[in-house]
């Protein structure tokens, strides 16, 4: 508000100052004397100073005229002028106005409209790098595929744009299915630009997909140097590749790397079940049983599961059930609430042939979490006991449709694998398989191999009553067919006159119309294979024809007989 009020004040001073100094220059009496061509002209200081403003007016319009003469002339000859920048300036401003009209298009899923816009922003605009990435996003948006690619190696040739070529032809690649293509691109894309998120994860779910586990883990620990990945989580992921470097190696015969690799993989991830099995099976070959016992006693804690007590069984294959009843105590109390523990003890339990105390370690599980291994086990522990043999056939009836327990299962896609694996054989996901208890039930083997136990059941017996379906089943002769009875004639008038006259009425004539029979066949026997008896041929009958009259001619130049007096002719008859 100050502010307005001072601006205000000065215009008004000025205003004021140039009034003042106006009334002065008058009032002075002096007189400026001009003369030209022999006529004198006198102004007076005001009209002088309006004089002077007129001629500098006048003066710059005749620069600027003789510019513009100037600029024209240098236009026709060829030279950069201020109208070629003009023009260049209108050119520029309707390419980049094609260009974000293109770019609205693209991101619209327009894909004609965005290669219309590509090529006039092309035509307008000498900036390849900007409309040759838009025309290829038009491309891919209209489905051109081939055209795409082309732009895409066109890119190739600016060092501004070879990433985001190779990039593109990594995508269009990876929509094709030809991984192997892809990852070469990926490798290149990463040697750019080794910080970008997306081909580094592009290039390692490559990489695990090609099987290029060393190179996957060279990729991962990048990512975790730059921050991109939680610590544990990175260990994890570094922890499956460098147990599926270890099973390769192990492939190959080299089993000292292998076991190395192994051994770092269960550290750096306990809860790795295969990682823990193949190290303590490297330990066994090796005669190490107290790090086998204990790596596998580890990962109990952690996440029991049926291998690692396939594994801990590996250590002392050839031991009593009592003895390995006793040496799995140890396994036993590392995770002893654990239902897959109650489980194990409940079949050491069975293999000693302790059918109380595995009923008892089972417990409620067959109540609260019936699966197909508990219910097994129960039917197993019943006829253990001397059950009756319907109990035993109730447990395995319930088994067979309740649940396998839990499997293999991809968190990503919801496939279930029998065996555990780096990436699903499904989707593609790596490191997505976990060891729970699927959400729909799935009809393939049970991944632990608990399946139902071999039990004799006594066999069902048949039924007295039963009718022997072998036998041929005489069909009942049917009985003699009831004659039919011989239909009424009917009474018809017809005409019997000679072929192409007209009849007149005393033509026609009342007859009786022959009536024909029918006759039933004799019944079959289906179970005779005799041939089927041919009916007795019927007589004609007899028609009583009328003897026909003498036929009439009728002669064109006699006037036939009206209609309506032969009409009543006829009645009268």
């Amino acid at each position: 508000m100050l502010l307005s009020l001072l601006k205000i004040l000065f215009f008004f001073a000025v205003v004021l100052a140039l009034a003042l100094g106006a009334v002065h220059l008058s009032e002075t009496g002096q007189v400026l004397r001009i003369e030209y061509g022999g006529i004198e002209y006198a102004l007076s200081p005001l009209k002088a100073l309006v004089a002077l403003f007129v001629l500098m007016i006048a003066a710059w319009l005749i620069f600027k005229l003789l510019g513009l003469a100037l600029a024209v002339l240098r236009f026709l000859v060829g030279d950069e002028t201020a109208i070629n920048r003009h023009f260049a300036r209108s050119r520029e401003r309707k390419g980049y106005a094609a260009f974000g009209e293109g770019m609205l298009a693209v991101a619209s899923g327009e894909g004609k409209l965005a290669q219309d816009k590509a090529a006039k922003a092309a035509k307008y605009l000498n900036q390849p790098h900007l409309t040759n990435l838009l025309a290829a996003q038009a491309a891919e948006t209209s489905g051109d595929t081939g055209k795409a690619i082309g732009i895409y190696r066109t890119l190739l040739d600016d060092d501004r744009t070879r990433f985001v070529g190779i990039r593109g032809l990594m995508r269009q690649k990876l929509a094709e299915g030809d991984t192997h293509k892809a990852l070469l691109l990926a490798q290149k894309a990463y040697a750019l630009k080794p910080r970008h998120k997306e081909v580094q994860d592009t290039l390692l779910d490559l990489q695990t997909r090609e099987q290029d586990w060393k190179g996957a883990r060279r990729t991962l620990k990048d990512k975790r140097t730059q921050g991109d990945l939680p610590k544990d989580v990175a260990l994890r992921r570094d922890a499956v590749l460098a147990l599926q470097e270890a099973s390769d190696v192990l492939a190959q015969g080299n089993s000292i790397s292998a076991r190395e690799a192994a051994i770092s993989a269960a550290k750096a991830s306990p809860d790795l079940v295969p990682a823990a099995v193949l190290a303590a099976r490297s330990y066994v070959a090796q005669k190490d049983y107290r790090n086998a016992s204990r790596i596998l006693e580890k990962t109990w804690s952690v996440r029991p599961h049926p291998d690692v007590a396939a594994a801990y069984a590996e250590i002392v294959p050839d031991e009593t059930p009592a003895a390995r009843l006793r040496r799995f105590d140890a396994l036993i109390k590392k995770n002893a609430d654990h239902e897959e523990t109650r489980l194990l003890k409940a079949e050491l339990l069975l293999a000693a042939e302790d059918f109380p105390g595995a009923r008892r370690a089972l417990g409620d599980l067959a109540e609260k979490h019936p699966t197909v291994r508990t219910l097994s086990i129960m039917a197993a522990v019943e006829r253990g006991e001397g059950a009756d043999d319907s109990v035993v056939r109730g447990w395995l009836t319930r088994a067979l449709s309740a649940s396998r327990g839990p499997q293999w299962c991809c968190d990503k896609c919801h496939n279930v694998m029998q065996a555990w694996a780096p990436v699903c054989d499904s989707c593609g996901g790596f490191d997505t398989l976990t060891w729970r208890e699927p959400e729909t039930r799935h009809s393939t083997t049970s991944a632990t191999g608990a399946e139902m136990l071999p039990l004799l059941v006594g066999a069902p017996k048949p039924a007295d009553d039963v009718p022997d379906l072998t036998e041929p089943v005489q069909p009942h002769p049917p009985g003699p067919a009831e004659p039919e009875g011989k239909p009424a004639p009917r009474r018809v008038e017809q005409a019997v006159v000679a072929p192409g006259m007209v009849p007149r009425e005393s033509d026609y004539r009342v007859i009786d119309e022959p009536s024909s029979t029918v006759t039933t066949p004799e019944p079959v026997l289906v179970t005779e294979p005799e041939p089927m008896p041919q009916p007795a041929p019927q007589p004609e009958p007899e028609q009583t024809v009328t003897p026909a009259a003498e036929p009439v001619m009728v002669r064109p130049d006699v006037e036939p007989t009206d209609a309506a007096d032969w009409t009543d002719t006829r009645a009268r008859r």
